[in-house]
């Protein structure tokens, strides 16, 4: 992945708020995956229209204290290769 690149969630995964588990999950045919708050906040992002750049810019806007860069490309390229995301550039 580069930073021009813009994810967004990959068929036949769907990202939602799961009241019951009381935390984000990617729901698939199989099953669900529970996503930390991190997670959950670096995935509401990924909706097709924003670069990984972009995201990166508005999580360090809402958490000015943390230096996160690097940990958000990584989750990504993790997610990427789980095939929880795919990406246009």
């Amino acid at each position: 992945m580069h930073d021009n690149d813009i994810p967004t969630i990959a068929p036949p995964y769907r990202f939602q708020w799961e009241e019951a588990q009381d935390c984000y999950v990617l729901l698939y045919p199989e099953g669900m995956i529970k996503l930390n708050l991190s997670a959950g906040e670096i995935l509401k992002h990924c909706n097709g229209k924003l670069s990984i750049n972009a995201i990166i810019a508005l999580l360090q806007e809402q958490y000015p204290q943390a230096n996160l860069a690097n940990d958000v490309r990584e989750f990504l390229e993790t997610a990427y290769g789980n095939g929880w995301l795919s990406t246009e550039n």
